[in-house]
């Protein structure tokens, strides 16, 4: 997972395995809102070393439930969810393309109106006893939740530390957007 939202500074999180990640075997999440409007386009950077690097560019509709992959890079996700957290962050939850793969969550903190620093939300971020506690299947490459307090436990540690890593992801105008603003001839 860390190679999708390092290269693609996934909004989303992304559906692969890696250390320290946090996942389920399915959503934990319920109430996916609309918070990004019916059409979401965004310019995703993964950042390392200070610098903003590997940029790809996605876009989503809005599916009553979900927000659904419809075109550009992210193609280990077919959707995700976001949900408001703790101070004006919000908890993304993916839908991976291949079922088989965890349902993996990231926590985007807002930068600027349209900008947001993306973070997986990470069990190594938490103390012993969180971990003890809240992960329920602890393997060398993840930990397992099952619950909405287990995630928030974990979500709120992530919150808590300054990172300079992670992903960010920029609103770009959608196609309808980008038509309207040009002016006719």
């Amino acid at each position: 997972m860390r190679r999708i939202l390092l290269r693609s500074a996934v909004l989303l999180g992304a559906a692969l395995a890696l250390s320290g990640c946090i996942q389920s075997s399915g959503p934990v999440l319920t109430g996916g809102e609309e918070l990004f409007g019916p059409k979401l386009r965004l310019q995703l950077y993964g950042l390392r070393d200070g610098y903003a690097r590997d940029p790809d560019t996605v876009s989503f509709s809005w599916n009553g439930s979900l927000y659904a992959r419809a075109g550009g890079g992210l193609k280990d996700i077919d959707a995700f969810s976001a949900l408001p957290f703790e101070g004006g962050d919000i908890i993304i939850q993916t839908v991976p393309a291949k079922h088989d793969q965890p349902t993996e969550f990231a926590l985007a903190h807002k930068l600027a109106d349209g900008v947001w620093q993306v973070l997986p939300i990470d069990e190594g971020d938490a103390d012993e006893a969180t971990r003890a506690a809240f992960c329920k299947s602890a393997s060398k490459t993840s930990c397992t939740v099952e619950t909405r307090e287990q995630l928030f436990a974990f979500a709120r540690a992530t919150a808590a530390q300054r990172k300079d890593s992670g992903g960010l992801a920029i609103r770009l105008p959608d196609g309808d957007e980008r038509r309207a603003r040009k002016p006719r001839r």
